[in-house]
């Protein structure tokens, strides 16, 4: 069989010669955020990170191949095709094998990462455990990814819509280290502040980067997780929020909404509810999240000690 990943030759020049490379997810584009929002950002964060100094690696399924740096068409196609299916990592091998199209979650974007030796990883916010897990057990396959490849995932948190307790008490379990980035609170999505401590906190790009050395070459193999907090400026208040989820996941319960459906449908519902401030949130969140991960890829790249 032939090699799965196609690198674009951009990121391939990058990742011999050692230049910083941030990898990104195609999701946001095919299901984050409304056309042509979803197109605007995704140019916007290539943008940052080239401004800072890294090479943007955007990543998603074409005819079967795992691209690793989608062309400007590649972008276009998922930010307005409206029929590519999200993918995870238990998707993957059927989107290869049927040479199918897929927009890459966390966990499939952080496989194809660790494949391709892409050490930063930029996206909104990890998914984590339900509410309700008592009764579904539903919890994303990011968590167990984030277990097994060493990335550092620069994300504003978990969701909101999660529960946040379960998801810190399940990476703790899975020895991933969640550290703050100028905070020592675990940030919720929308939100700057969940209530949830942290114990690690860091402030600078040097800092994190000394960690992902320190980390993983002492053999301690696994993700780090770097909650960056949304910036106060397009932040929700966590009580507002908390409404708006509740209503939210309601609304879900009565239309029997579940699965890979039921994200994309609290966060419509919550932008709908919000009059656009958590869609103004997202897109500030992910933009900040790509210039600190620029940030982190550069100094490691350095050889930060």
């Amino acid at each position: 069989m032939r090699d799965p990943l196609e690198l674009a030759p951009e990121v391939a020049r990058a990742l011999e010669h050692g230049i910083p490379v941030v990898a990104l997810e195609s999701s946001l584009l095919a299901h984050g955020l409304p056309h042509p929002l979803n197109l605007e950002t995704a140019r916007a964060l290539e943008a940052i990170a080239r401004a800072e100094g890294a090479v943007p690696a955007t990543v998603g399924v074409v005819a079967g191949r795992i691209k690793i740096g989608l062309s400007g068409e590649d972008l276009g196609q998922f930010a307005t095709r409206g029929d590519v299916p999200k993918v995870s990592r238990r998707d993957l091998s059927y989107a290869l094998a049927t040479g199918g199209w897929g927009a890459t979650t966390v966990a499939a974007t952080l496989f194809a990462a660790a494949k391709a030796g892409i050490r930063v990883f930029a996206t909104g916010g990890i998914g984590g455990v339900h509410r309700g897990w008592q009764s579904t057990l539903d919890v994303s396959a990011d968590l167990r990814e984030l277990a097994r490849v060493s990335v550092a995932v620069v994300c504003a948190g978990a969701k909101s819509i999660l529960d946040l307790g379960a998801t810190l008490e399940v990476l703790e379990s899975e020895g991933v280290p969640v550290v703050g980035f100028g905070t020592g609170e675990f940030p919720a999505f929308y939100a700057r502040s969940s209530g949830l401590a942290l114990e690690h906190r860091l402030d600078s790009a040097a800092d994190v980067a000394r960690l992902m050395h320190a980390k993983w070459g002492s053999g301690l193999e696994g993700a780090i997780v770097v909650a960056n907090p949304v910036p106060e400026a397009e932040a929700i208040d966590p009580a507002v929020l908390e409404r708006h989820i509740a209503a939210a996941t309601a609304a879900a319960e009565r239309r029997g909404i579940s699965g890979k459906e039921l994200t994309p449908f609290l966060l419509e519902r919550i932008a709908e509810e919000t009059g656009g401030a958590s869609l103004r949130a997202n897109v500030a969140l992910l933009k900040s999240n790509a210039r600190l991960a620029a940030a982190i890829a550069c100094a490691y790249a350095a050889g930060v000690s």
